[in-house]
């Protein structure tokens, strides 16, 4: 079974959400991890926006890439580009991702202009992921 790695800075928004559509979308194909270079708990706002689409994530632990260290991973992808950078070296010969979603966290305005903003990351990451298990984790 292929392991994968979701890797963030904070292991709150995008990780936590990455995750829980790997998750999602792989099934039983993939064991699937989310880290971060630190850990902030997981935002309740994305624990919201994945309820709105139908997905749970409210069990989910922020994790420290530490705890990790030990894991041969297949897959990592980074979703923030400081993470990309601080991402220390994994065992095994993962292979690499990277995309620089944006930080719904860093979202400001009305409450509904934040609803919003990580409703549409969310739907980034959604794509993002999706595409990723269709190529990389076949039936």
């Amino acid at each position: 079974m292929k392991k994968v790695l979701v890797l963030c800075t904070g292991n709150s928004c995008r990780s936590q959400i990455a995750h829980g559509y790997l998750q999602h979308f792989a099934g039983n194909r993939a064991e699937i991890y989310s880290a971060g270079v630190e850990t902030h708990g997981v935002n309740p706002k994305a624990i919201a926006t994945m309820q709105a689409d139908g997905i749970d994530i409210s069990q989910h632990t922020s994790n420290h890439i530490n705890e990790y260290l030990g894991i041969p991973f297949d897959f990592v992808i980074t979703v923030c580009d400081h993470a990309k950078e601080q991402c220390p070296i994994l065992p095994g010969h993962a292979t690499t991702f990277h995309h620089n979603f944006p930080d719904p966290a860093k979202a400001s305005g009305t409450e509904e202009e934040i609803t919003e903003a990580f409703a549409a990351v969310r739907n980034m990451i959604r794509e993002y992921c999706k595409t990723f298990v269709e190529e990389h984790l076949p039936n």
